[in-house]
């Protein structure tokens, strides 16, 4: 596969999926504001801009226009419609290499995220747009399963889903924790209840924790089952099995060694997550373990493109 191609193919699944995550964090964000108090508005965005990895001061002027900005506003480069846009672009350039009901779709999201701009329709109903975006996102992944061979172009779509989704959950992790210090083991207060339950939500993940923790909710359990649970979706461990997972395909197919540099960084992430305690991880520093597992992803999306997208002339003349 040629270098622009599979670029293309995993920014269009890196960009997709980080307008789900917005989406998702915002539908969470607007719920919780009709349950807490107004004052407590300009705390709550702040960390939401946080969360999403966006670093910019909010007062009690910006904080209505942190929706919008996130949401229609296509000079903002971290909105949705900017990521949606993004995606969209990098899909047309590799129109040959998807199906034809993967461009549909994906197309159609656009346009219906352009037409929410024009009809006001973020403002009259929030919620809506919000649940299309990411059920738009869900449809785009369904239907890449299932009209895609599983090949190589398929292995860099979901290679660059899961490291973006590992990275938007490591994210959100440290940032809610830098909110609410404390003993992790503690039982939560009343008043930060609803917080917690925004985290969990935020990764879709109360009801698959209820099921392994009931709803006796502890950050430390919390943390545990972001972090470290084998088999959700959406906790860090299960991406970074996939990016291996990935990597190791991709290393098939193209006939490279599977002793790489990218392979050997994943692997190296994949195993401590497999083997790491939440009890040691809370008791060394929470904090600098999340940055640790982001700086450990740049550093594969780094060798990713030494590899397979930005190599030398004389290694592709070589092979």
């Amino acid at each position: 596969m040629r270098s622009r191609v599979a670029d293309s193919l995993y920014w269009m699944s890196r960009y997709l999926e980080r307008a789900e995550h917005t989406a998702r964090l915002l539908d969470v964000q607007l719920n919780l504001m009709l349950e807490q108090a107004p004052d407590a508005s300009g705390a709550r965005w702040l960390r939401l801009l946080r969360s999403l990895n966006i670093k910019t001061a909010v007062d009690a002027a910006s904080v209505h226009d942190i929706p919008r900005a996130l949401t229609l506003d296509a000079a903002d480069n971290a909105s949705i419609v900017s990521w949606i846009t993004a995606a969209r672009d990098n899909a047309r350039q590799v129109r040959e290499q998807i199906s034809s009901e993967m461009w549909e779709q994906l197309n159609e999201l656009y346009l219906d995220v352009l037409r929410a701009r024009t009809d006001n329709r973020w403002q009259a109903e929030p919620h809506q747009f919000s649940r299309a975006v990411k059920q738009g996102a869900h449809l785009f992944q369904g239907i890449t399963d299932s009209t895609m061979t599983h090949g190589e172009g398929w292995q860099f779509i979901q290679l660059g889903r899961y490291l973006e989704r590992m990275n938007a959950t490591a994210i959100l992790l440290d940032a809610h924790f830098a909110a609410f210090p404390g003993d992790p083991s503690r039982e939560i207060l009343a008043s930060e209840y609803l917080e917690w339950l925004g985290l969990l939500k935020s990764c879709t993940a109360f009801e698959a924790y209820c099921k392994v923790y009931t709803a006796d909710l502890r950050p430390d359990r919390i943390a545990e089952f972001l972090l470290l649970h084998a088999d959700f979706p959406r906790s860090v461990r299960f991406a970074a099995e996939t990016v291996q997972s990935c990597l190791s395909a991709i290393a098939d197919f193209t006939q490279t060694s599977k002793s790489g540099k990218a392979n050997r960084l994943a692997g190296r992430l994949r195993a401590a997550l497999s083997f790491d305690q939440i009890d040691e991880i809370i008791g060394d520093d929470l904090h600098r373990y999340v940055d640790d597992v982001q700086r450990q992803g740049a550093q594969i999306h780094s060798a990713i493109y030494q590899l397979y997208v930005s190599y030398p002339i004389e290694s592709a003349i070589a092979s």
